[in-house]
Order: structure tokens, then sequence, then C-alpha cells
């Protein structure tokens, strides 16, 4: 049975000019776009895009550990001014020094648009090589829409440089260099990749500039999702990651009802349902429960990791007629889905640590003025073999 939000757009003259229809409260899905904007990739590596994490990094520590540690936040990119970028940096550079050698985060795993506006090589150094020069850990990352829309806005603009130039450039390197004194470029496969780690495997995909896996009349990547899900092993937590979240509750946004396609389509072909869905794109923090069957499903959406340099900048959700706010839990339009915890109000970042049975995910918020708390502002813990939340 197709997904109600896949149903097409009536046809429409090419002189109409199509207007957002406002979401109805409480939908965390936005309508289907007419003419969504995709820009096609480039076409590198084709033969593998699985990257086993001890390809970069030892790993036994990790499999003595018994667990892993990684942090995830998208929307770092710091158009706007450094200060919550690095505020977010420091905490979590605090996390790495305070935690015992078996339990430091092992990586930084960015969720898209890295650097704004358009993605530019230029601004590598001082969006994402300055604000993370005492990060110890890796970074590793899947683009976003503004990674790969390099196109210059206004009249006439040129593009500056090809599509995903920059991102290529520092995450898909064939071999690490110093274009920054403190930090390697990165040698992930592609813009869509899979990291292989102990305890846990992550299926990277890249929504390009509107949300879509793919351009239409092509199925590349869809099929290529499907094989990931297919063959990932059953004995690790599966991370799906995509820029574009799947559901949002906030005003500006809304869900990507193309990703949410995506994501069911390949459930169905492949017979393997993702254990969590991490996403970034709009600026604050939601986690949504999803229930599939017998499963709950934790979505969650963490944009809040720099771009955002005041309150006013953060994406607010949708508020009740009479001007309040959502209470959480919250029962979505989406018989499925329930919003459990949201914070559009401060900057933050997700640590993540998966065992061979639980994943514990902590949302800890940097706020604009006060001191960041210490405890986390949200806390869930999954049963990711038997698909229980608590």
């Amino acid at each position: 049975m197709p997904h109600p939000h896949s149903q097409p757009s009536p046809m429409r003259s090419p002189s109409h000019r199509p207007r957002k229809p406002r979401r109805p409260f409480g939908d965390p899905i936005a309508a289907p776009k007419e003419h969504p904007d995709f820009v096609q990739p480039p076409l590198i590596n084709r033969v593998n895009l699985n990257l086993p994490l001890r390809a970069i990094m030892p790993e036994d520590w990790i499999t003595d550990a018994g667990h892993i540690v990684f942090h995830t936040v998208g929307d770092t990119g710091g158009i706007h001014g450094s200060e919550a970028q690095e505020a977010i940096a420091h905490q979590m550079e605090a996390q790495v020094d305070a935690a015992s050698d078996q339990s430091k985060p092992a990586f930084f795993y960015n969720l898209g648009d890295v650097v704004y506006f358009n993605g530019q090589s230029e601004y590598y150094r001082w969006q994402f090589y300055e604000p993370y020069q005492y990060y110890q850990p890796h970074i590793l990352a899947i683009p976003g829409n503004h990674d790969g829309d390099t196109r210059v806005r206004g009249n006439n603009d040129p593009v500056t440089e090809p599509t995903l130039t920059g991102f290529i450039t520092n995450f898909c390197d064939e071999q690490p260099r110093y274009l920054f004194p403190y930090r390697a470029t990165t040698t992930q496969p592609y813009v869509y990749w899979t990291l292989e780690a102990p305890f846990v495997t992550i299926v990277g995909l890249y929504s390009n500039v509107d949300g879509t896996l793919d351009g239409r009349g092509s199925i590349e990547q869809q099929r290529w999702l499907e094989d990931q899900l297919d063959t990932a092993p059953e004995d690790k937590c599966l991370i799906v990651a995509v820029h574009h979240p799947p559901y949002s509750l906030d005003q500006p946004h809304g869900g990507s009802p193309d990703i949410l396609i995506a994501l069911d389509e390949a459930q169905a072909h492949s017979g393997r349902t993702p254990d969590i869905v991490l996403s970034g794109h709009v600026h604050s923090y939601q986690r949504f429960t999803r229930q599939v069957d017998e499963r709950e499903i934790p979505f969650l959406v963490a944009g809040a990791g720099g771009y955002a340099n005041k309150p006013q900048a953060m994406h607010k959700l949708q508020v009740k007629d009479d001007g309040s706010s959502i209470e959480t839990p919250f029962q979505t339009t989406e018989a499925d889905v329930v919003l459990e915890s949201y914070n559009d109000i401060d900057p933050g970042f997700l640590q993540m640590t998966i065992d061979r049975e639980t994943l514990v995910g902590e949302y800890f918020t940097v706020p604009f003025e006060d001191k960041p708390p210490s405890d986390p502002f949200d806390r869930f813990s999954l049963d990711w073999r038997n698909h229980k939340i608590s």
C-alpha cells in the first residue's frame, strides 16, 4: 500500500508558481515537491562503498571495551560566526578528555551541512578545521544540501565549483593529506557509504539538495541502500544516517516524504529494518518513536550543531492554535509516530554508546548564554536486538 505522502501532485501549467502548503498542526511530513532540485553527484568510486573502521584507526580497544562511543550532530557550518560551533566542539572535546580510555568517543559523525552556504572548498579552513582543531577523534560525515548545492545565489552568478567538490576533497580523499596542520583529510569511499565498526553498522545516505536519493528515473542509490540493509550483519546495531529527516514537527521544513518512502521501500525489499535513523537539516533536536509491527524505532533529528548562532535562528516547532507549545509525549497525525522529546531553544549534540544488545543515546545542550549542564537534556535506551525503547 503506497504511503499517503507518495501520491503525485496534480499537473500544473509551466507558468504556475507552486506555493508550499502549510502543514496541519501535528503533521511531521511535508508535502511532496512538484519539482525537486536534484544535482547529480560526481561519478567517482563505484567499486566498494564500505569502509571498515579499522582502515582509519585501531579498533581492538573498542572490542576489548565491549562497546563503542561516538558523537553525532549536523548543520555545523558557521557562516554566521563560529561561537556556537566552537562551544559544541569544546564540550565534545571535554567529554573525550574526561572519559576513561575504554569509553572515549571513537569519532564524530557529522550529519551534513558541514560548510555553509554552498559547500565551497575555500570555507573548510574556518568553518571545519579551525573549530575542531582541538578535537582529537576522527571526524566522518555525510553531505547535506548546502554541501552539494555549490551554486551561488543571485543575478546570473556563476557556479563557483562543481557540486560536492569541497566535501569530496576533504572527506573522500584517495590518501590522507594535511590541508590544515592539525587534521588530515578522510578517505571515505563516496558521498554515500557504509561504516563497518565493532557493534554497529552505519549506512550513510546522500539526500541531495531537496531530500531525494536519486533523480527522477534513476534508482542507483535506492538499490544500493536496499543491498546494504540486506547484507548488514544481524549481530550489529544497524543505523541509517541521512541529512533530511523523515519526520520533523518544525514550522519551516517538516519531514522529507521522499526519504521516508525510500526507507520504507528499502525495508520492504530487503526485509531488514534499521534499528535507528539519524538526521540533521532542521536546526533543533527532536526524538520520535515509530511503531513498525512490534518494533519501536527511534527517529532522531539533531541539526543544532552550530549554524544557528542565536535563539532566533533555531527552527521552532509548531505551536497550538492558542500559541502554546507542544507537550511530550505528543501523538502526531501519523498514527504510528510519537514525538518523545525536543529542544528548539539550545544548540547541542548527541553521544551514542552501543554494545552487543543496547544503544544509549544522550543529547547534551550547549546554551547560548548559560553554562552547559553536565547532565543530558534527553536520554533513551534502545534494546536493539528486541527493538524496545526505555
